[in-house]
């Protein structure tokens, strides 16, 4: 009976862990290029305000590269190392029918 407990919260506890685990790896990359202020927000140390200029940034000039965050004022550097891993700015694949 002991054997079949200590089993079950073993069991218990690895499934626990899936669940919670299974965000942080399952998160699609946020695109700068169309991200919406609520996805950005969601990025560590970008707020409202920051997210803001994100967007008036790329209405001007889209980005290329990631690399560009920092010419948005009030992300540097380290701030952009925080998140790099986060975003893309992959183009939407399109299918062309012939």
């Amino acid at each position: 009976m002991k054997n079949l407990k200590k089993a079950l919260v073993y069991s218990l506890l690895i499934l626990i862990f899936g669940f919670v685990s299974q965000p942080a790896f399952a998160a699609a990359k946020v695109n700068l290029n169309t991200a919406s202020v609520a996805e950005l927000v969601e990025l560590k140390g970008i707020g409202e305000k920051t997210a803001q200029k994100i967007i008036e940034y790329r209405k001007k000039t889209k980005f290329k590269s990631v690399d560009e965050l920092t010419n948005v004022k009030g992300i540097g550097e380290k701030s952009l190392e925080k998140i790099r891993s986060q975003l893309t700015v992959a183009k939407k694949k399109v299918n062309k029918k012939k």
